[in-house]
């Protein structure tokens, strides 16, 4: 089965997802067609030999093909008109704005291409953190409290605590506040990128555990358990900059029963919709109770680190993938109407 891995996008995670296309490139074995959504929101074509950091950073991705979307994939302009890209299934790995939050999935959905990611729902209810707030509570799947602020407004929740842009991923803009001396510096950062900020207590050295999962013939295929290590929290750099390195990662020590406690509320949580994504949710693990920190749908080399046969997983999600519902438009109605007798329309 041939892939397209389509990445980059107007984001502020725009060269995450350079680095999330370029270790795919490098784990699978398969044939692969790489499709690159610049800053302007164009698509290009690129080369496998040419899926290097330098490559896009010096613009010299616009000398490769120009493509657009239409029925049923990418397709390029030629000297005999157009030509449809020979790829079956398209792997929606922009981060952040534009993948994460509804933009492609509705394109997708809307010209009927096949594609692993969240579907506009799952989209928006994971990207924006209250709105996963809700889903939580409707899974029935605990999470810390919180609060929302705008610019101008004070938090409320004792210190410390943590500012998160409302929509936003990969720990940008994320501040510990720890006092009051801290607050205005923090706030600055966190509201430069969102009008909104959501607040959370900080809890201090809190045990936090990562798992991915997808749904493959309607049984939940689940990664290994991860338990990160981290700084104070797990900032940009060791989120995603670790991924890079292509390894694998050694599964978490823990209690059977805490292992099962952790895959229950992961299945809770992808039986909201995320049917097609694969996708990964980061736990906090709290007096012996599991929260949800942040669903993660588009993660970082879709967290390949956490599976043994990732390749093989990545494959048989396709294979199990819904087909688009095809509607047919005859006009039998307005027909009717037309040939009637006195009718006007």
């Amino acid at each position: 089965m041939k892939l397209g891995i389509v990445f980059g996008a107007k984001s502020y995670e725009h060269e995450i997802s350079i680095i999330s296309a370029i270790v795919l490139k490098n784990i699978l074995k398969q044939e692969l067609t790489f499709v690159f959504c610049d800053g302007e929101r164009d698509f290009y074509l690129i080369e496998k030999d040419d899926m290097r950091a330098n490559f896009f950073s010096t613009g010299k991705y616009k000398k490769c093909k120009k493509l657009f979307l239409s029925q049923g994939g990418f397709y390029t302009h030629s000297l005999f008109g157009v030509k449809k890209l020979e790829t079956e299934i398209y792997i929606n790995l922009i981060h952040g704005m534009d993948g994460e939050d509804g933009k492609i999935a509705s394109l997708f959905d809307f010209y009927g291409i096949e594609y692993i990611g969240p579907r506009l729902e799952a989209s928006v209810l994971s990207f924006n953190k209250e709105l996963t707030k809700f889903l939580a509570k409707k899974a029935n799947v605990k999470t810390l409290e919180y609060e929302v602020i705008k610019r101008g407004k004070l938090p409320t929740i004792n210190f410390p605590f943590i500012l998160k842009p409302l929509r936003l991923g990969s720990s940008i803009g994320v501040g510990v506040v720890k006092d009051e001396s801290e607050l205005e510096y923090a706030q600055d950062v966190a509201f430069e990128f969102d009008d909104e900020v959501l607040v959370e207590p900080f809890i201090k050295g809190v045990k936090e555990y990562n798992l991915a999962g997808c749904k493959i013939n309607g049984e939940i295929k689940f990664s290994i358990i991860e338990e990160p290590r981290k700084k104070e929290f797990l900032d940009y750099e060791q989120k995603y900059l670790s991924f890079s390195n292509e390894n694998k990662v050694a599964k978490a020590e823990i209690s059977k029963e805490l292992e099962d406690e952790l895959k229950s509320a992961f299945a809770k949580i992808y039986e909201c919709g995320f049917d097609g994504a694969l996708i990964r949710c980061d736990f906090f693990v709290i007096d012996d109770k599991v929260y949800l920190n942040e669903i993660n749908p588009n993660p970082g080399s879709l967290a390949n680190y956490l599976f043994d046969d990732f390749e093989g997983v990545l494959n048989e999600l396709a294979n199990s993938l819904t087909k688009p519902k095809n509607i047919k438009v005859d006009y039998k109605f307005l027909n009717s109407i037309v040939h009637s007798k006195g009718s006007k329309v």
